[in-house]
């Protein structure tokens, strides 16, 4: 199955929870900045990432975005501005 870049970011008011979030992401990274890391990630690869990430935030104050970096693909949002979105039911941001 093809893997696409992808972009996940990160707000994270707790250090725990910053830091397990990053823990986790070290696996996927090609390249990263603090909070914004950059994958290759097939459907499957990114849909298990951001639900392992989304079990690590509190949706009440963290936020957390997975972005594909291909016009077909969509972004994803989790956590204090982003209402909890359903893998399978994608979310447009315009």
């Amino acid at each position: 199955m093809s893997r696409f870049p992808a972009i996940i970011a990160y707000d994270i008011v707790c250090n725990k929870r910053r830091r397990q979030v990053h823990k986790s992401l070290i696996r996927w990274r090609i390249s990263s900045q603090k909070s914004v890391h950059e994958c290759l990630l097939n459907r499957q690869e990114a849909q298990a990432l951001f639900i392992e990430l989304g079990e690590k935030i509190d949706p009440a104050t963290d936020r957390l975005l997975l972005a594909w970096l291909n016009n077909d693909r969509h972004i994803y949002t989790q956590g204090a501005q982003g209402a909890r979105i359903d893998f399978n039911q994608p979310h447009h941001v315009h």
